[in-house]
């Protein structure tokens, strides 16, 4: 079977709490993730949690990669969803377990879209 992206749920546990609370940093590494694993930034949106915790989003022509914080817990959950044969989604998430000091990940791969061959006049057929 054919899938049309990989979309990994990542959970990220044992972060740095400063970090995580950190929405410019975040901002930052996450475009950061999203150019070293091969994708093209179309957008972000970002939104700081009163009194703690970021969300955001960067859009990439691919999908998206986003991010949701719980600094409280040392806690992140991170999407990495991308479309295509390009993009190296791992990448990004190794880039992310580093640059908020996770001491533990665990990923759940799951393949979208599903489909009995390859679309017609896609880079893949």
């Amino acid at each position: 079977m054919y899938a049309l992206g990989r979309h990994l749920l990542v959970e990220l546990k044992g972060c740095n709490v400063v970090l995580l609370d950190d929405l410019e940093y975040l901002k930052e590494h996450l475009h950061r993730a999203a150019v070293c694993c091969g994708a093209a930034v179309v957008g972000d949106s970002f939104y700081h949690f009163s009194p703690q915790g970021v969300s955001g989003v960067v859009n990439i022509a691919e999908s998206h990669i986003s991010i949701h914080t719980w600094p409280e817990c040392g806690y992140a959950a991170l999407d990495v969803f991308t479309c295509g044969d390009r993009v190296r989604p791992e990448e990004a998430v190794r880039y992310m377990e580093q640059a908020i000091e996770a001491t533990e990940c665990s990923i759940l791969e799951l393949r979208r879209g599903l489909m009995k061959t390859s679309p017609v006049g896609s880079a893949n057929a």
